[in-house]
C-alpha cells in the first residue's frame, strides 16, 4: 500500500485545476443572474437643523427579481421610510418603484415595477443547506455595474436581532463579503439558486456577514404580496425574562431556567388575556417551553390567532396552566 508521500509523489494535486473549475462555477453563476440583479435608490425625508434647506437624502441598496412581472426582493432597511424608490438595471434601464410590503421583523422587503418579460431567480431550499458549502454574494451597489463576493457558508441556524427588536431566526452565516450597498442582494449557490437575502454584517469583526435564509424570506415575500404585511398573533401583554430559582424548578419539573414575566396585561376586544395575571411566570406556551421573550416571539404566530392555547404558568410558586386567544397583531 502507498503510503501518503509516495501517494502525492505519483498523483500530484493540480491546484489550478481546481481554482479553475471554482473560478468557471463562479463566474459561470454570475452570467446566469446578473441580469436578475438590480440597484435600488431611495430618497427618505431628513430633517437637518444645521441644514433646513435639505429635505431627502439618498440611500441605495440592491435586490433581485423573484417573478418576470416585476416583483423585487430586497431588505426592509433599504427601502424603510422612502418617499421615492427608482430601480436599475444593469443594462442601464431605471424605472419607479413601489414598496408592495415590508416585515422590519425579518428585514424583508417586496417592491413591484411596471415591467414584464423580466427574467426571476429562483430559490433553493435551504434546509439543505451544509457548513462549508459555497456561497456566492451579487450585489448591484452602483447602478450599472454588479460586484461579486464569493467564500462558503460558514453556519447555519444563528440569529440576528431586527431594527424593531424582535430575533430573525435561522440566520445563515458566511464568509462572502458584504459591504452596504450589497443589503438586499442574494447570496446564491453554485446552481446560481436563491440560498439567502444578504442583510448585515459586522465592522467590527472582519469576515461575519449574514443572510436571510431564502424558505424564511419567500415565505415572508409570499405573505407581503398577498396581504401587504406579515399576520402574526400578539397576547396584549408587557412582558420581561425572570430567573428561576433552583427551588421552583425542582418542584414543578420545568425544563428552562427562566420564564416571561408578565408586566402588565392589556385589556381589549381583539384577544383574550384576562386568564394572565400581573404576575405570572409564562413557562410554556402551546405545549412548547418558554424562556425569553424571543421564545414568545416564536410561538406567536398567525397560525395561533383565533384559537384557544394552553399556557402553562407559575402563580404564587405553583404551576398552573390556564386558556388565552391570541389576536392578529397590529391591528
Amino acid at each position: 500500500m502507498e503510503n501518503a508521500l509516495t501517494f502525492l509523489a505519483h498523483h500530484p494535486v493540480n491546484d489550478a485545476g481546481l481554482l479553475d473549475a471554482y473560478s468557471q462555477t463562479v463566474t459561470g453563476v454570475v452570467g446566469t443572474v446578473a441580469e436578475s440583479v438590480v440597484h435600488i435608490e431611495v430618497q427618505r425625508p431628513v430633517n437637518d437643523r444645521r441644514n433646513p434647506e435639505k429635505k431627502t437624502q439618498n440611500g441605495a441598496g440592491s435586490g433581485f427579481i423573484i417573478s418576470s412581472d416585476g416583483f423585487i426582493i430586497t431588505n426592509n432597511h433599504v427601502i424603510e421610510k422612502a418617499e421615492s424608490i427608482r430601480v436599475s438595471f444593469v443594462d442601464g434601464r431605471k424605472v419607479n418603484a413601489e414598496i408592495k410590503g415590508a416585515d422590519p421583523s425579518t428585514d424583508i422587503a417586496v417592491l413591484k415595477i411596471d415591467e414584464t418579460g423580466l427574467k426571476a431567480m429562483s430559490f433553493a431550499d435551504s434546509s439543505a443547506l451544509q457548513v462549508g458549502q459555497i456561497a456566492i454574494a451579487i450585489g448591484n451597489p452602483m447602478g450599472l455595474q454588479y460586484t461579486v463576493t464569493a467564500g462558503v457558508v460558514s453556519a447555519l441556524g444563528r440569529t440576528l436581532r431586527a431594527s424593531n427588536g424582535r430575533l430573525i431566526d435561522n440566520v445563515i452565516q458566511t464568509d462572502a463579503a458584504l459591504n452596504p450597498g450589497n443589503s438586499g442582494g442574494p447570496l446564491v449557490n453554485s446552481l446560481g439558486q436563491i440560498i439567502g437575502v444578504n442583510t448585515a454584517m459586522i465592522p467590527a469583526a472582519q469576515g461575519l456577514c449574514f443572510a436571510i435564509s431564502s424558505n424564511l424570506a419567500a415565505q415572508i415575500a409570499g405573505q407581503l404580496i398577498l396581504h401587504g404585511k406579515v399576520r402574526r398573533a400578539q397576547l396584549g401583554i408587557a412582558a420581561q425574562p425572570v430567573k428561576l430559582t433552583a427551588r421552583m424548578i425542582a418542584a414543578n419539573k420545568l425544563t428552562t431556567q427562566s420564564g416571561v414575566y408578565v408586566v402588565e396585561t392589556i385589556p381589549d376586544g381583539n384577544y383574550d388575556n384576562s386568564r394572565l395575571h400581573t404576575g405570572d411566570i409564562i413557562v410554556a406556551f402551546d405545549n412548547v417551553p418558554v424562556a425569553t421573550v424571543d421564545d414568545m416571539h416564536q410561538q406567536l404566530t398567525e397560525k395561533q390567532i383565533g384559537r384557544k392555547v394552553p399556557v402553562d404558568l407559575l402563580r404564587g410558586g405553583h404551576k398552573m396552566t390556564v386558556t388565552v386567544i391570541p389576536g392578529p397583531a397590529g391591528i
